[in-house]
């Protein structure tokens, strides 16, 4: 290899490695899909398996100004409900809208951290609508439309210009259902630059 190629190889990879495209990340009106996943009301284990509940979501961020974001998003949570020996269901899909705000980023724009409050509407069923269980008991609880809030706080890490890691926890409240009201999160995700 001669000096000239050798040269020309080492440039492409300092610039390739100082990634000089940092600073083009959450300008205004750019758009990214977020994919995210988690736990709901715990940590799984083996001895509150019965009672595990999680979650996956997808959303829409658009940036402004700051590196603040506008999500609207859809989610999927299920949390079950010991009972003898079998576990009732309790889904709840939702809708929501928020603003998060950017309070701590790094000069290089690869850490961000928000907070953020969004708005819930959605349908909670219980045990998918079948009312008497196995043993003849019947539920009380029943399928209806739910609505509140929830607060996020959001880790993005850039491990490409167009590509994030997620890391979040959040708490949702939600009225008008059966089930519990609070509902405490905690995930991690993926988000793609549009």
């Amino acid at each position: 290899m001669t000096m000239k190629k050798s040269i020309i190889i080492l440039s492409v990879l300092l610039a390739l490695i100082a990634g000089r495209a940092h600073a083009q990340r959450c300008l205004p009106k750019m758009r990214g899909v977020e994919l995210r996943t988690g736990m709901a009301d715990g940590f799984y284990s083996h001895a509150n398996r019965a009672e595990t509940g999680y979650y996956f979501g997808a959303a829409l961020a658009t940036y402004t100004k700051g590196g603040n974001k506008w999500v609207f998003g859809g989610e999927y949570l299920l949390r079950n409900h010991p009972y003898k020996d079998i576990r009732i269901p309790t889904a709840q899909f939702t809708v929501e809208g928020g603003y998060h705000y950017n309070f701590l980023s790094d000069a290089r724009k690869i850490f961000f951290l928000y907070i953020g409050g969004s708005a819930l509407a959605g349908y909670e069923t219980v045990n998918w609508g079948e009312k008497v269980l196995f043993d003849g008991s019947r539920l009380t609880g029943k399928d209806a439309f739910v609505y509140g809030g929830a607060l996020t706080l959001d880790l993005e890490v850039y491990v490409a210009d167009g590509v994030a890691l997620l890391a979040n926890v959040r708490e949702r409240c939600l009225w008008g259902g059966s089930s519990e009201r609070l509902h405490f999160q905690f995930g991690a995700g993926l988000k793609i630059i549009l």
